[in-house]
C-alpha cells in the first residue's frame, strides 16, 4: 500500500498547511480535508472509497467539493464508510440540502454520487488485499482511527484523539506495524484546551507514547499552523524511547 499525505495541518494558511486528508493508491482517502483540493479532477475521478474519523469539517469539507467536482464524471457512487453517528452527523449538518445538497439521492435515489456504509470500531473493510480495520478513538464527537494492513505491513492513524487506552491495546497488538501517526493538537502552554477538546498536547502525547510497546516510525500530525515550530520544540524536548518527527504534506509511506 501506498499512502500519501494530502494535508495533516490542524488549520489552514500557508502552503504547507492543508487538512487532513491521505491519499491511499490512487482509490482511497482517509478523511477529507482541504488537501484533496490539490489533486487533479483525473486524480479525484479515481476515488471509490472514503474513510472518515470524524464529523468535523476539518476531517469532511472536501467530501462536498470532490462529489460535485467529479460525481458526474464516474461510473458509480463514491462509498463513505463512517460509524452510524458520524453518518447521522453529515446527513443532519452537511448534506442537508441546506449547507449542501444530499448526493447520497442525486441525481437520483437510484443512482446517486455517494452512498454511506455503516462502520464500527473493529470493523475491517476487505478492498481486494488490502484491510482496513476501524480504531478507537476518544473525541468530542464520535470518531474512530484507522489501521491499513497490507499483508506486509502496516500503518496507524490516530485520527482526533484525547488519551485512549484503547488504542494502545490495539497497537501493542500488530506484528506488521511500520508507521504511527498520531495527533498533537496543542502546546503544552494550552494544555486546558486540549484536555478540554479531547486533543493532545505534548505533555499528554509523552503519556501516551510511554504505553506504546512496540517498534515504529512515529509522525506527528494535527498541529495549529501558528503553533507548529513550539508545539514540534515540545516534542523533541520529549525523553521518548522512539523520537517523533513532524509528518508533512505530499510525504509518501510505502509498506
Amino acid at each position: 500500500m501506498r499512502l500519501r499525505v494530502l494535508g495533516c495541518a490542524g488549520s489552514i494558511g500557508g502552503q504547507q498547511h492543508r487538512t487532513t486528508s491521505f491519499l491511499v493508491d490512487n482509490d482511497v482517502l482517509l478523511d477529507a480535508g482541504t488537501g484533496v483540493g490539490d489533486l487533479s479532477l483525473a486524480e479525484m475521478a479515481l476515488i471509490d472509497h472514503i474513510f472518515v474519523t470524524h464529523s468535523h469539517l476539518d476531517h469532511v469539507d472536501s467530501i462536498a467539493f470532490l462529489l460535485d467536482s467529479v460525481g458526474a464524471l464516474r461510473p458509480k457512487p463514491v462509498t463513505v464508510y463512517a460509524t452510524a453517528q458520524t453518518i447521522a452527523i453529515l446527513r443532519k449538518h452537511l448534506f442537508n440540502g441546506d449547507i449542501w445538497p444530499d448526493f447520497s439521492v442525486i441525481p437520483t435515489p437510484d443512482a446517486p454520487f455517494m452512498r454511506y456504509q455503516e462502520i464500527d470500531v473493529g470493523t475491517v473493510v476487505s478492498l481486494g488485499n488490502r484491510k482496513i480495520t476501524a480504531l478507537p478513538a476518544v473525541h468530542t464527537v464520535p470518531a474512530v482511527g484507522y489501521l491499513l494492513d497490507s499483508g506486509k505491513g502496516s500503518l496507524v492513524f490516530s485520527g482526533d484523539t484525547g488519551p485512549n487506552d484503547a488504542l494502545w491495546s490495539v497497537v501493542n497488538a500488530i506484528d506488521n506495524l511500520k508507521f504511527l501517526i498520531i495527533e498533537t493538537a496543542f502546546s503544552d502552554k494550552d494544555r486546558y484546551l486540549a484536555e478540554i477538546s479531547l486533543h493532545l498536547c505534548p505533555s499528554m502525547l509523552a503519556d501516551e507514547l510511554a504505553k506504546f510497546t512496540g517498534e515504529a516510525e512515529i509522525y506527528i500530525t494535527h498541529l495549529k499552523p501558528s503553533e507548529m515550530e513550539l508545539t514540534m520544540l515540545e516534542i523533541e524536548e520529549l525523553s521518548a524511547r522512539i523520537p517523533p518527527r513532524l509528518l508533512q504534506n505530499n510525504q509518501v509511506f510505502e509498506f
